[in-house]
């Protein structure tokens, strides 16, 4: 056995709460060490020197170089206890806090078990349980519709349909939204994630020079509460971007920065290495390399305060369903403590949803974030679907492996994605392979999580790197392959079935397809995707197959 892969560590992603009394326990192994037997020894807290009771556990998860045992436990007494007792070729071992011995000291265990000391209800992550079965649609404004004809257009400075560059206004607004919440519900849509609608210079609105103004070629405050009241009443949420980490270079507080140097009370609010900012020198600190665009210190009080006024704002004025955090690995963890606590004291179904590209783990601790736009699960979709670089095998390793960076409750509330704004077309990435198209959006649908679609993925858009990817929706509908929307509007509709929404999860490679299985009390749903060179159980080569089983399982 190979103990330098044995990893256990207590109130973390391996020992977590799903309920009141309800824990997951995990245990790491080595991936080649599947001849062993793993068992759970466990009990109350203050009974366990004399009283333990045992359950074998059982691997869930096989990511490229390890297993995970996984079990859910059903508790009495919120104080538990715990070892894992090992056998291998006939011996036995044990695992604690002393690491693998080869035999334990039950009387002594009150030095040494893990243990999971009290389930404190507000230190539990709860779902936002919406999430389960939420089917997001992305919309960047300025590209989606323009629905209002009479507002002025001076600003607008190409044809609807016209490739974009980094300047280009198109004319899209939240009336253009409100009109196309029919199209969007027929779809199966019950989500709607909108890129910023704050006043700014640009089509983006990324750099932002008043958060509680709606910018004008969007429409109006009134607008955004039509939009949110007719959503809602189609059960349809609104979730809107924070962009938190910078602002414009025109906000009213750094323009005085600008004029009074370190004299301006908001001096503070951002970080400069001199009297006065320079915007030719870019001494102070910014997005990316952008100098309109100064970063926010927040770790300023001050800065936090403002902030969280404004989260509060658009939630008790508008009515919205949770904010998306733009750059939100760059804002401090403190001042995410704080805005969690803010937002779900106002509405606690309200979603958090991060912004972060890499492993998130220490904003996923129930203190911060709810989840993050998972773009491990996108590159892994382009590394199967459109590169080549993933076999089925590879691939199952792959998800596994991202489903154990974060415990069970946060996987149910990811923002699954296949492209976005920031990123390449997906159907462009797979060489406009429709069947692969249909295939990735299968997977979007079974894996655990939301699963999001940026605006135009049911139309074939296509779109290279920004700007490219954020191209005008075309809605002349003779252009429309309406085969490939019917089979999307199939496999989003499944997102409503409660074995995709609270279904285990079982991920592997088969006949050298990706297997993926579901199960939900007595339903069972199993999802193969065949990017072979041949047929296969009678999938054919980039194609999928949905199976699905009700009642008593074999």
């Amino acid at each position: 056995m190979n103990q330098y892969a044995l990893l256990h560590t207590p109130d973390s992603r391996y020992c977590f709460a799903t309920g009141k009394k309800e824990l997951v326990i995990r245990l790491r192994t080595a991936k080649e060490d599947r001849d062993i037997r793993v068992f759970l020894v466990y009990g109350a807290k203050y009974e366990f020197q004399m009283k333990q009771n045992e359950i074998e556990m059982h691997v869930h998860y096989e990511d490229g170089l390890y297993q995970y045992y996984e079990k859910k436990l059903e508790l009495e007494d919120v104080r538990l206890a715990y070892i894992f007792r090992i056998e291998e070729n006939g011996k036995e071992y044990y695992y604690s806090e002393d690491g693998l011995t080869e035999t334990y000291c039950f009387p002594e265990a009150f030095y040494n078990f893990f243990q999971m000391p009290y389930i404190n209800p507000n230190d539990r992550l709860k779902t936002v349980d919406w999430m389960r079965k939420a089917v997001f649609y992305q919309i960047f404004i300025d590209r989606f519709r323009q629905g209002n004809l009479t507002k002025d257009t001076s600003y607008i400075n190409m044809q609807w349909g016209d490739l974009p560059t980094p300047k280009s206004f198109a004319g899209g607004d939240i009336r253009g939204i409100i009109e196309k919440l029919d199209y969007l519900k027929e779809l199966g849509i019950n989500a709607v994630y909108l890129t910023p609608i704050f006043q700014s210079i640009s089509n983006h609105k990324y750099d932002i020079r008043d958060y509680r103004k709606v910018d004008p070629q969007f429409g109006s405050l009134s607008d955004v509460k039509e939009l949110v009241q007719k959503a809602h009443g189609m059960g349809i949420r609104i979730v809107m971007d924070a962009v938190f980490n910078h602002c414009s270079m025109e906000m009213e507080e750094f323009e005085d920065v600008l004029k009074n140097g370190k004299a301006s009370p908001y001096y503070e609010w951002f970080l400069i290495d001199g009297d006065y900012p320079d915007p030719e020198r870019m001494n102070y600190e910014c997005f990316a390399s952008c100098n309109y665009m100064p970063k926010l210190n927040t770790a300023n009080a001050g800065v936090q305060e403002f902030l969280l006024k404004i989260a509060a704002y658009w939630i008790k004025e508008a009515d919205i369903d949770g904010w998306r955090l733009d750059v939100s690995d760059e804002v401090s963890h403190d001042f995410w403590r704080r805005f969690r606590k803010e937002v779900k004291q106002l509405k606690k179904d309200c979603v958090i949803i991060g912004e972060n590209w890499h492993d998130a783990y220490p904003y996923l601790m129930g203190d911060q974030y709810d989840s993050i736009m998972n773009y491990a699960f996108t590159k892994a979709c382009l590394d199967y679907f459109a590169r080549g670089k993933f076999d089925a095998r590879q691939m199952a390793e792959k998800l596994n492996g991202n489903l154990m960076r974060n415990t069970e409750p946060v996987n149910d509330m990811m923002l699954n994605l296949l492209d976005s704004h920031d990123t390449h077309r997906f159907y462009t990435e797979i060489g406009k392979n429709k069947k692969r198209l249909l295939a990735a959006i299968a997977l979007l649908v079974v894996f655990p999580g939301a699963a999001c679609i940026y605006y135009g993925t049911e139309i074939c858009m296509e779109g290279g790197y920004d700007p490219d990817s954020r191209r005008c929706f075309d809605w002349e509908e003779s252009h429309w392959d309406r085969t490939v929307m019917q089979e999307i509007k199939k496999l989003l509709a499944l997102k409503q079935k409660p074995v995709l929404q609270y279904g285990t999860v079982k991920i592997k490679e088969e006949e050298k397809m990706l297997f993926v299985e579901r199960k939900y009390k007595k339903d069972r749903l199993i999802l193969r995707i065949n990017l072979t060179k041949e047929t296969r159980q009678g999938i054919d080569p980039d194609g999928y197959q949905i199976m699905e089983e009700q009642g008593e399982m074999a």
